[in-house]
């Protein structure tokens, strides 16, 4: 790094600390202009942010580990869970912003009512809003520890500071703005982020030792260009052709069928929730709302993947000799080594970039549970809605903002390895989607459905791994049936919620499904549009993710087949997206 990537450095820092104290007197008036930025965000603010917070330090080096492993088949592990997102697209996106509450959690109380909605709200507040956050936070913080090790030579301690002091600097300019700064500066932070990965892939490939697209195919073996994993009776499993099947077929079948509505995950939550929801519930209005979420899933598989795709493969050229589990240093070693003077500060700006953006929503997205729904629920005292109130939880979200912060440090230095943590995150929420979907539409389901579902999964999972030693997909799959097969008991021997409860969460938020009780119209009038409208966007964004990856390696006629596909695709998107109810308004 010479003067002038510092420059660049010292620059973009300089931004973010204007942004975040342009907005701090509209964040300090109340919950919902600090945490939901005064319910005023565009669409394309509101899409655009959800993709850069998706867009972490880590994910790059993730994405690199699992093409060591797999090939570029091996993001089916994440690919998959684009047909949960588009369902949250038409089906939930919506009803979040009509639902007009400040946070996800704050939703268990307008849905289910009683001592066990409380319990409900209270723990998930600490459980998601502290302890899943934190290692979310912990699993970003170790990848830039990796980054900040290998571009500067530092040792495990110094990164730490580093990322320690880093992590300071994200708290104090987004504990100062809210959510409104926050997006405002994800915004800055992707576009940095998305032109340097492109510019670091085009450096990759024109190195002589890569020599282009036909370098590359030529020095690595077919299997690792496959989009689709070869299917095999056990995992890596030698052929006679040489080739390595990256998946069993337990495991395609658990991607392709279970995994995007069973798994609860960060960013691709089924239903909707977390971040994802907090930026809904910030929009202008209800067609934002889904205009946001659907920008949001075509340029989340769209767009991000395939830089990161050419420098992980180019980098397993350069570096043949990392261990496949360390693969994810060699996109860092490849800008280390290969970028010039200025476009080294750039690429380290576009890392640092990524990491403030995922660590500054994470952090206001905890506090909004810790503030909402738990301190203002349960431990404050006084008149919540007087302005004297308003400003003292603001206070009061700056000061959690503050303990997340320093509660991830400590679970930083307990991630393994970034492919570990995103197994973790997805096998313990194992079962728990399907309560998360159906609360919307079915109105049997009760607060303890949602209980059971979000206990039962972590103890499926811990007897999967520490008694019966699975190992994925069959672990997933034994902690999936046993949590489903938990909260369908508890839903058949418990009460229903009030009929009171169901009629007042039905006429505030109008959803379709099995409400007819409740309602004097007909709810499920658009139904079979919002299928259409799901179906075509998600064949719309896998074409078009498979169709820039046939364009990028020169296979033409798989292109042009792709090509077809998503003009027909988008074709329909566009004709049954305007038959729903709302786009008639």
């Amino acid at each position: 790094m010479q003067v002038i990537d510092w420059l660049i450095v010292v620059a973009y820092l300089s931004i973010s600390l204007y942004i975040g104290l342009k907005y701090r007197s509209t964040a300090g008036k109340s919950l919902g202009d600090f945490f939901l930025g005064g319910r005023k965000i565009p669409w394309y603010i509101a899409g655009i942010s959800m993709v850069a917070t998706t867009f972490a330090a880590d994910t790059p080096l993730w994405v690199t580990e699992r093409i060591a492993q797999n090939g570029i088949s091996g993001n089916w592990l994440w690919w998959n869970m684009l047909i949960g997102g588009m369902l949250t697209t038409f089906f939930f996106a919506q009803y979040w912003r009509r639902a007009e509450i400040i946070t996800e959690l704050e939703f268990i109380e307008l849905r289910y009512s009683g001592k066990a909605a409380e319990l409900l709200r209270g723990f998930k507040a600490v459980y998601m809003g502290l302890f899943l956050n934190v290692v979310i936070i912990g699993w970003v913080n170790a990848a830039m520890m990796m980054i900040l090790s290998i571009f500067f030579d530092l040792s495990a301690v110094e990164s730490l500071i580093a990322v320690s002091s880093l992590m300071v600097l994200v708290a104090f300019y987004s504990s100062l703005s809210g959510l409104k700064g926050v997006v405002m500066t994800d915004t800055i932070q992707f576009i940095i982020a998305m032109t340097a990965c492109i510019i670091l892939a085009y450096i990759a490939l024109s190195t002589e030792k890569v020599g282009g697209i036909a370098g590359l195919k030529a020095q690595l073996p077919a299997w690792r260009f496959e989009f689709f994993p070869k299917i095999g009776s056990s995992g890596n499993l030698i052929s006679d052709a040489g080739e390595v099947f990256s998946v069993t077929i337990g495991a395609f079948l658990t991607y392709g069928l279970v995994q995007w509505w069973a798994s609860w995950y960060p960013g691709a939550e089924p239903g909707g929730g977390g971040y994802i929801a907090q930026r809904i519930m910030g929009t202008r209005n209800e067609k934002d709302a889904i205009y946001a979420t659907l920008f949001f899933q075509i340029a989340h598989y769209c767009l991000r993947p395939w830089p990161w795709i050419i420098v992980g493969l180019c980098s397993l050229v350069l570096y043949p000799e990392l261990p496949v589990d360390q693969a994810g240093k060699g996109f860092v070693m490849t800008m280390r080594d290969y970028l010039p003077i200025g476009l080294k500060g750039l690429l380290f700006v576009a890392f640092l970039a990524a990491y403030m953006s995922t660590i500054s929503t994470q952090l206001n997205w905890g506090a909004s549970y810790l503030t909402n729904d738990l301190y203002k629920r349960f431990i404050y005292k006084g008149n919540p809605e007087n302005e004297k109130a308003q400003k003292q939880f603001v206070k009061a979200g700056r000061l959690f903002t503050i303990l997340i912060m320093m509660l991830a440090v400590i679970s930083t230095s307990q991630i393994k390895t970034i492919d570990s943590a995103a197994k973790f995150l997805i096998e313990c929420g194992a079962g728990l989607g399907l309560v998360l979907i159906l609360r919307w539409y079915h109105w049997r389901i009760n607060a303890w459905s949602e209980i059971s579902a979000v206990v039962a999964p972590v103890i499926f999972y811990s007897v999967s791994k520490y008694f019966m030693n699975l190992e994925f997909p069959e672990s997933f799959l034994f902690t999936t049936a046993g949590a489903t097969l938990s909260w369908i008991l508890i839903t058949a021997f418990t009460k229903s919620e009030s009929k009171e409860t169901l009629e007042n969460f039905y006429q505030k938020v109008r959803p379709s499904g099995y409400w007819s009780t409740y309602s004097n119209d007909n709810p499920n009038k658009d139904l079979k549009y919002r299928f259409i409208s799901w179906i075509s966007a998600v064949s719309l964004t896998y074409c078009t993710l498979f169709l820039t990856g046939y364009l990028i390696f020169g296979e033409w006629k798989l292109a042009a087949i792709n090509f077809a596909i998503v003009i027909v695709s988008l074709i329909v998107l566009i004709k049954s997206m305007w038959k729903i109810e709302i786009f008639k308004k």
